[in-house]
């Protein structure tokens, strides 16, 4: 059966979308698949973890019969990458192989049945539904999916906390030692409150798949499922069960001493001291005096490192200790040209936001040293 005639990259961009998700090692083999479904000249791809399935579609198709079949997401993919740009690439697939011809390339992979892909059952009925553009989503994720925990025993921390709020939509991620909350305006709605926990993988391949612009993303929510409609690309997610800490406890209010500093400047100084860092001790010591932030390192070795800069700071002088990576993590996400910093006391989180910005916040707990 003749499936696809096109060009290499109008067949590679599909392919792309959905195969991030692809794991290498699955219990289930024909999960290493992709899945293509050819209707007329559209073609379906889809993949999925069983967690996570994403489908998008093209205008590929060729040849009058229709029908499915799944092949190797790696191997289709790698083929066609290694293909010279602009090449016209066939597929066909008769005998349980797929065929993929190019010039005078040739490949034969194995194919499985189409019946027997595990496709993710999507819910009838969702409970809020509401748009964003592209852009400003993947800037909501964006700012505080560095704090997403990794392998955490608290699973619930391993994601992302999605809050609905009558025209509000807010954004939090914490691995219990810093947390990164981020909101925005959606125009024209009014959702009832909903908090659902978005997993890790579907976040990152969500930054990977959204564009920066003004394209909308369909949002739909339900108690257990999470789709995104964009473009020509679906997504499916599982959301995480569990009851995620209470983020508006844990946001310090009322903090008497502020620092403001320039952003490059911070991050330049810290990454240099971070250079006497050792992979087991993380801490950075700041000491703040008016006008002046003192920023210190040490290790094993007695080796040291000192930077000094200059902050605008009126306050007492104040000696904290800090994990040099959750502030390099987050002045990397910020674009801003400078940053301001709220501190209580040596043994309270620090505050660090925008001026100017009430969107975001940025907590972090202190580290003796």
């Amino acid at each position: 059966m003749q499936f696809i005639k096109a060009n290499r990259d109008a067949i590679l961009k599909p392919l792309q979308t959905v195969t991030g998700i692809v794991e290498r090692r699955h219990t289930l083999p024909i999960l290493a698949n992709v899945l293509l479904r050819k209707t007329g000249e559209n073609v379906s791809f889809l993949a999925t973890d069983v967690e996570i399935q994403i489908e998008t579609t093209a205008q590929l198709g060729a040849g009058k019969e229709d029908g499915g079949t799944t092949v190797s997401a790696r191997k289709l993919l790698d083929i066609l990458r290694s293909l010279p740009d602009g090449v016209d690439v066939s597929i066909k697939v008769e005998n349980k192989r797929a065929t993929i011809q190019a010039g005078k390339s040739r490949f034969a992979l194995q194919t499985l049945a189409a019946e027997e892909y595990p496709t993710v059952a999507v819910n009838e009925q969702f409970g809020a539904s509401f748009s964003l553009p592209q852009k400003q989503l993947k800037h909501l994720f964006q700012m505080v999916h560095f704090a997403m925990a990794q392998q955490d025993i608290r699973y619930y921390l391993n994601g992302l906390l999605l809050v609905t709020d009558g025209s509000r939509v807010k954004v939090v991620a914490t691995d219990g030692h810093r947390l990164a909350f981020c909101e925005a305006e959606i125009e024209g709605a009014e959702l009832a409150r909903q908090e659902v926990i978005i997993p890790r993988k579907t976040v990152l391949e969500l930054q990977r798949l959204l564009a920066d612009s003004d394209e909308p993303v369909l949002i739909d929510v339900s108690g257990n499922q999470l789709r995104l409609r964009f473009g020509e690309v679906q997504m499916v997610s599982k959301l995480v069960e569990g009851k995620f800490p209470d983020y508006q406890r844990v946001i310090p209010h009322g903090y008497t001493k502020r620092a403001v500093v320039a952003r490059d400047v911070l991050a330049a100084s810290l990454a240099r001291a971070s250079i006497l860092t050792s992979d087991k001790f993380k801490g950075v010591r700041l000491t703040l005096a008016p006008g002046a932030l003192k920023i210190q390192t040490s290790n094993a070795e007695q080796e040291e490192a000192v930077e000094e800069i200059e902050v605008d700071y009126a306050g007492d002088g104040l000696e904290i200790g800090f994990n040099v990576s959750y502030l390099q993590d987050v002045l990397g996400n910020l674009k801003s040209e400078s940053v301001q910093i709220d501190f209580g006391d040596a043994n309270t989180s620090a505050l660090l936001t925008v001026p100017g910005d009430e969107q975001f916040r940025y907590v972090v707990m202190p580290m003796r040293i």
